[in-house]
């Protein structure tokens, strides 16, 4: 096994795009250690090698044991890692995942800074989950009313075609057995989403907390982004899952949205939706850059000093 300190830093040239990566890994009752720039998970049936570059979000259930080390390498490669409850379905805690660009985090404070562009933010997401209605004009409760009947008619359309019989949505927060096999399905689906967007959301340097639909919660923005494809990948998915059997219904979701994902190229569209959204584009950057900000929204170099005598006066700074 490599020593850590043998080895360069990675920069943004090593990183493996968003888009090309695995959405999501799960592992439970292991332990995850580090070997060289993969993780690996141990467990009674042997070991298993990952390569951390190649993770979009690592979601750690009961059971699992990870090490500073596979946390480091996690960290130099940019994924995200979330701590999850039995069966995936729950999330406790979440580790920060390497950003190298403030770009659009700024665009994203920028736009939700604002009552309006709030507002017209929240309307293109909502056009872009439902393409043939137009949201303009709406207001926050029409946006909510709309989504809402939206939901209720996908369901419905849903158990329709799948032949699953639809009593309702029910989730019971810590008690993921009490719902029937499609709202297993659903929750399973969407927690997974949850961590999914989770991972690009980190990896663009966006905040997950500086929602435009959800307010209030750390993630709030990750569920904005997670609920942009619920209607055309994550329910429908659920209720395929549950038509084929009520067994095991969680791990077949996961493997399901798994392959779903992939097949779709939803990383890619989920970095690319999350672009136009906030007006922004992530310049290309080879390595890490720091500026400082100065008078009229001019930014200078780092690593400077600027107290020498061609300087202002302290008291002509703003500080």
């Amino acid at each position: 096994m490599a020593t850590v300190s043998q080895r360069a830093a990675l920069t943004p040239r090593h990183l493996t795009r968003t888009g090309e990566r695995l959405s999501f890994i799960y592992l439970e009752r292991c332990v995850v250690h580090r070997d060289a720039n993969a993780i690996t998970a141990e467990d009674a049936e042997g070991t298993t090698h990952i390569p951390s570059a190649t993770i979009g979000t690592l979601l750690l259930g009961p059971g699992t044991r990870i090490t500073h080390q596979a946390m480091s390498v996690l960290g130099e490669t940019g994924a995200a890692v979330a701590w999850v409850g039995e069966q995936g379905v729950r999330y406790y805690a979440g580790g920060r995942a390497l950003t190298r660009s403030s770009a659009l985090a700024e665009a994203q404070a920028v736009q939700w800074a604002n009552a309006r562009s709030r507002l017209s933010v929240a309307r293109a997401m909502y056009r872009l989950r439902f393409p043939d209605e137009d949201p303009d004009g709406l207001t926050r409760k029409g946006l909510l009313g709309r989504e809402g009947r939206r939901v209720k008619d996908c369901y419905r359309t849903e158990a329709a075609r799948t032949g699953v019989r639809w009593r309702g949505r029910k989730y019971v927060p810590g008690d993921f057995s009490s719902g029937d096999a499609v709202n297993q399905a659903i929750t399973a689906a969407a927690q997974c989403m949850y961590g999914v967007a989770h991972a690009v959301v980190s990896s663009l340097g966006c905040s997950p907390a500086l929602g435009f639909v959800h307010s209030g919660h750390e993630l709030s923005f990750v569920l904005d982004i997670a609920d942009l494809y619920k209607t055309e990948i994550g329910i429908p998915l659920a209720f395929d899952v549950a038509a084929e059997s009520e067994e095991d219904v969680a791990s077949r979701t996961r493997r399901a949205l798994r392959d779903r994902i992939n097949e779709t190229s939803l990383l890619d569209r989920c970095v690319d939706d999350i672009k136009g959204l906030l007006g922004s584009a992530i310049p290309h950057v080879e390595r890490d850059v720091v500026t400082l900000q100065s008078d009229g929204g001019e930014e200078v170099a780092a690593g400077r000093n600027y107290g020498g005598p061609d300087a202002p006066e302290a008291e002509e700074m703003l500080w």
